[in-house]
């Protein structure tokens, strides 16, 4: 919970005009603010994907496996938003791509103004401006991510085998939010009852749309369709 996106506002005052004014005041000037970081990263050259999700659902492990098979094929700069620790930015720095961690010291979610910052920071990295597709990984969390723009183009929601098939009516806006849908940790399907099919149908029914993707960053399987997903948005 935090104090930033009217997640703490309770029954109570949910219906408070000041309040209200308040909240919708900032939601419009992270708007404008994810409008001028869109353009930036267009002038850098790049495409910017936000990753949201539940903590553990494997997000970090995808991107350690990423930027592993995707080699030399596209340049990949990170930002990785946590509460604290530079933990996430120390795996991901040890693949040798740029990265910037923020850390919100308490807020359940990045901010258009906090990829402001981190945008000039990844530039001053090396290669840090030279980059074909950005990566932001927001703080685990999926109700306030969905809310907030950061100036993505693409936004990839996850859902782990070991949380179970009822996130994408729990979180609607999640999935209405984003362009794609990883069911993450198939390796133990298994182990778990995770009916992905379910899963799948589910999701569509709140977006038809959604790009729907089953893979394990551990075995590989159905990573290809990862890869080339990422591939085709940034040569568009």
């Amino acid at each position: 919970m935090c104090d930033s996106c009217g997640c703490d506002i309770t029954p109570d005052h949910s219906h408070d005009p000041k309040i209200v004014e308040v909240h919708q005041s900032l939601l419009a000037a992270n708007t404008a603010m994810a409008k001028k970081n869109r353009a930036h990263i267009e002038k850098m050259g790049a495409v910017a994907i936000n990753m949201i999700s539940s903590p553990g659902s494997g997000k970090t492990t995808l991107l350690e496996k990423t930027i592993e098979a995707i080699g030399d094929s596209l340049r990949i700069g990170v930002i990785e938003g946590d509460i604290e620790t530079e933990r996430d930015a120390e795996r991901i720095r040890a693949k040798g791509v740029p990265v910037i961690q923020l850390t919100t010291g308490g807020a359940c979610h990045l901010d258009a103004a906090q990829i402001h910052k981190g945008l000039h920071l990844l530039e001053k990295e090396p290669d840090g401006d030279k980059l074909d597709l950005l990566v932001i990984e927001n703080v685990g969390n999926l109700v306030c991510p969905a809310t907030f723009d950061l100036g993505e183009h693409h936004r990839v929601v996850l859902v782990s085998v070991p949380e179970g098939p009822d996130k994408p009516a729990k979180y609607p806006k999640a999935f209405t939010s984003s362009q794609v849908f990883i069911i993450s940790k198939t390796d133990l399907l298994p182990y778990f009852d995770f009916p992905v099919e379910e899963a799948r149908a589910e999701a569509l029914q709140l977006n038809p749309k959604l790009l729907v993707m089953d893979l394990s960053a551990t075995s590989g399987q159905g990573f290809e369709q990862w890869l080339d997903y990422l591939k085709e948005i940034c040569r568009k």
